[in-house]
């Protein structure tokens, strides 16, 4: 079967052209299915009950906590929290670890081509402790972080880098192994915080290997469903770290005196978590294995490939040259023109593309333009795709030039 086929979206639109995977991936049948078996077969909370259903959805919800252990090579089970997607994960750690660990005078550091996500609750939480928050600049927007940008920011008083894996402006794939030896041999003791989003369902992701101490990512951007994501800290991290919400779920005795939590990851999962999205999720990682992450990073990389130089005439990219050092986008303006106009203009086609600053508006200062317009792909594009959006990018272009 054409992977396309597995993606029920496109017998109801058979025209559609979406290049906008980078803010929410189509979902695979697999994934609808098993949402759908959950609500229809054994639609019951997990953890509670002893009658069969109930204990059903319970073991179908703690398979995927493991299945996600396997797919970034986590080394246990009690290192996966689930949360409602990335930014929650994000906020959690900011909150639960930065509000105890940040002193006045400390500095945390991130980088300018950061997802608001990954760059607000460090600067919130800065501004509120009085801690120096810094902020990785660039000198050519096609190249990662490197060493000389660290070598500048990080020193004994830094507690925390938070980078993105993957732009999701640029497409920028960050050496994260190599940044994290690099902090480390600085500052042994800095908290190291990956934002996965755009890595996960494009790049094979192992992070052991990676070295981090936290990494996060979310369902829909991995062919999963929306309202779930995934926080993967080291053990001893979360366990140091007090809960974040409190209710059901993550106390181990609740006495009037006092109340004692549970440990990782119930601590971090209070109330009913969301049931159907977390067995979704594990339909996704089951069906990005089915294809292969290395398959999609080869398809990906070839569609980038083509894009970029079909494109290289039309409009002005930013972000690396060479596909194989970026993810799977292009973001670009056109001649002047703003993003939201072209966006409308191939909208019209049936071509969905991203228009804006991308939650990215340090970054679109620092390229001092307003608004860029982003191609995204999945593993469902073709050549064609581009195709049309080569000749929908051309139409915009007569259309304002009148």
């Amino acid at each position: 079967m054409n992977v396309k086929d597995q993606f029920p979206i496109f017998r109801h639109h058979p025209s559609l052209i979406y290049l906008d995977s980078a803010a929410t991936s189509l979902k695979p049948q697999s994934v609808s299915d098993a949402v759908k078996r959950y609500d229809e077969e054994y639609s019951a909370n997990v953890h509670r009950g002893i009658y069969s259903i109930s204990e059903q959805a319970t073991e179908a919800f703690e398979s995927v906590r493991n299945r996600v252990v396997r797919f970034i090579n986590a080394s246990s089970a009690d290192e996966i929290i689930f949360t409602k997607g990335t930014t929650e994960g994000l906020n959690l750690l900011a909150y639960a670890w930065g509000r105890i660990n940040i002193s006045e005078g400390d500095e945390i550091v991130t980088a300018i081509m950061e997802h608001h996500s990954n760059f607000v609750p460090w600067q919130q939480l800065a501004f509120e402790i009085g801690a120096t928050f810094k902020v990785m600049n660039f000198e050519d927007d096609s190249a990662p972080i490197m060493s000389k940008q660290l070598r500048q920011v990080v020193k004994k008083k830094t507690k925390i880098v938070a980078l993105t894996h993957v732009s999701n402006v640029l497409g920028t794939i960050n050496p994260i192994a190599d940044i994290v030896r690099e902090v480390r041999s600085m500052n042994p003791d800095t908290l190291i915080i990956v934002d996965g989003a755009q890595a996960v369902a494009h790049l094979p992701v192992d992070v052991q290997q990676l070295g981090c101490d936290a990494y996060v990512f979310s369902g829909h951007k991995m062919y999963g469903p929306t309202g779930v994501g995934v926080l993967w800290a080291k053990r001893e991290l979360l366990e140091s770290m007090p809960p974040f919400l409190f209710g059901g779920s993550m106390i181990e005795r609740v006495q009037i005196e006092k109340t004692t939590f549970a440990k990782p990851p119930a601590k971090f999962e209070a109330g009913t978590p969301p049931i159907a999205q977390v067995i979704g999720l594990g339909a996704a990682v089951e069906f990005i294995e089915s294809v292969g992450r290395e398959e999609i990073r080869r398809h990906e990389e070839q569609l980038v490939k083509i894009a970029l130089l079909r494109l290289s005439d039309l409009v002005t990219m930013y972000g690396p040259t060479d596909a194989k050092k970026r993810g799977g986008l292009i973001a670009f303006s056109l001649h002047g023109i703003h993003g939201h106009d072209v966006a409308q203009v191939l909208a019209e086609e049936e071509i969905c593309v991203r228009a804006g600053h991308h939650c990215a508006m340090p970054l679109h200062e620092r390229l001092g333009i307003p608004a860029t317009v982003r191609a995204s792909f999945g593993i469902y594009n073709s050549e064609d795709d581009i195709d049309r959006l080569i000749n929908g990018i051309k139409r915009a272009a007569e259309v304002f030039k009148k």
